[in-house]
Parts: C-alpha cells; sequence; structure tokens
C-alpha cells in the first residue's frame, strides 16, 4: 500500500548479490547509540558494500549526512560472497510502523536465505560495565552461553528491536539480540566495542575494535544531536531494560 507515493515499507536494492544464506546484523537508535555505532564499525572493518535502502511512510522527513555526504538514513550492507548483511538505521522509527517495518525486513531476510538476524542495542544506564548480555530462544541462548555471553535473567524490549524479535518467534528466522549498558545520554563508544567484542565471541569474525576506542572522543561529538533526539524520544515512549 502507498500512501501519496510513499510506501508502507519497502526494500529497494540499488546492487544485485548472490546471496548465502546470510547472517544479519542490524542496529537502529537506542541508548549510548551502541547498535548503530557498532553495527557501523563492523561495516567499515569487513569492507560491506550498500546494497540497498529502506523507504517508509512510517520514517520521518529526513536524511543524513556525513562529512557533507548525503545518505539513506536506512541502509542495507552486504559482504561480496553474500555471506554477511548489515541492516542500519540512523533515525527513530515511528512506534505506528514498527511492526510493518519489521515485517518488512524480515520478508527480506528470509528471501536472501537467512537463518538468523542479530540485533546489537544498548539498554539505558548509568555507567557502561563492559558485560555483554543475549536474549533469544532458549537453544540460542545455550549456544550464546558457551561463548561466555549470559542470557538476560528478565526483561522487557519494545521499539524495532521488540517488532523483530517478536516476528522471528512465528518464522523461521531465528531472532537474538546482544544487549549492553549504555550510556543514556550521550553516545557511548565503549558499549558498541562490547558489542563487537560478543559478535567475535558468538560468531568468531575477529573484527578489530582498535579504531573504535581510538576514536571515541570524535565520535562523541559526530553523534551527540542523534543521542539528544534519542533522549528526549525516550522520554515520551519507554525503550527497554534488563
Amino acid at each position: 500500500m502507498q500512501h501519496n507515493g510513499f510506501p508502507e515499507a519497502q526494500i529497494y536494492e540499488t546492487e544485485k548479490v548472490k546471496f548465502k544464506n546470510p547472517i544479519i546484523f542490524a542496529g537502529f537508535v537506542g541508548a549510548g547509540l551502541s547498535g548503530t555505532l557498532s553495527v557501523s564499525h563492523i561495516i567499515n572493518e569487513l569492507g560491506l558494500k550498500e546494497i540497498g535502502f529502506m523507504r517508509s511512510i512510517h520514517l520521518p522527513p529526513s536524511t543524513v549526512f556525513m562529512q557533507g555526504m548525503l545518505r539513506h538514513p536506512f541502509r542495507f550492507y552486504a559482504n561480496k560472497d553474500g555471506s554477511i548483511c548489515a541492516i542500519i538505521c540512523e533515525i527513530i522509527i515511528s512506534k505506528n510502523g514498527v511492526y510493518t517495518i519489521a515485517s518488512s525486513i524480515l520478508d527480506w531476510a528470509e528471501k536472501k536465505g537467512s537463518n538468523e538476524i542479530i540485533i546489537l542495542d544498548g539498554v539505558a544506564s548509568s555507567k557502561h560495565d563492559n558485560k555483554a548480555f543475549c536474549a533469544a530462544e532458549v537453544d540460542l541462548c545455550r549456544v550464546m552461553e558457551n561463548t561466555g555471553i549470559k542470557m538476560v535473567p528478565q526483561g522487557f524490549i519494545t521499539g524495532i528491536a521488540g517488532g523483530i524479535l517478536n516476528e522471528c518467534l512465528i518464522r523461521k528466522i531465528r531472532g537474538v539480540t546482544l544487549l549492553v549498558k549504555a550510556n543514556e545520554n550521550q553516545p557511548d563508544p565503549m558499549a558498541a566495542v562490547t558489542l563487537v567484542e560478543a559478535v567475535n565471541k558468538a560468531y568468531g569474525i575477529g573484527i578489530d575494535t582498535e579504531k573504535l576506542k581510538k576514536g571515541k572522543k570524535q565520535i562523541g561529538l559526530d553523534f551527540q544531536e542523534l543521542s539528544d533526539k534519542y533522549t528526549e524520544h525516550k522520554k515520551v515512549d519507554s525503550h527497554m531494560y534488563m
């Protein structure tokens, strides 16, 4: 369905890739921007190429520019052999569109043969403690615990992350979220470092985190405005807790 030329949620592919049951990492705006920062770092370190973007009536009329270059705020990436994908969204999604966008993402993922989507996210806290936790179905949590990542004993996940995980429960694709405590008032690159290191533990990828550690001051300056928007949004719509 379209509204004045805008779709409810549609993924436009700009590059053709031959996918090989890709594992998908996803990051959305959340506490400390830890999800978007970690996925952005994964994209850069693995040399993933932009292959598409999301258009949706449920996204605010915004665009993103870095160093003067415009880009879509909701982008899809893949590596050359189609075994790893990444999804990054740098704007806040309207809660009315969460399920529509979550379904669109998972429809796309299943068409590409993906069996697993991993959401990287932060839980608002006054202090990061260098620990990562996971939430998933029981069998996947056991696999994660074997790598040293403990299961979240209880909690509440809302927003697009919650929508995707909820939808995964009734689909063949597995959904898991890796969570860290992150600063609720400013970008938290060290929380993003912990998420990337958790990805390395769980999936054996071996992504270097030195650039993320060394660039934490500049990252804080570059992404403060987006973090402020998340903080303002959180006052109206609580994100998650654990």
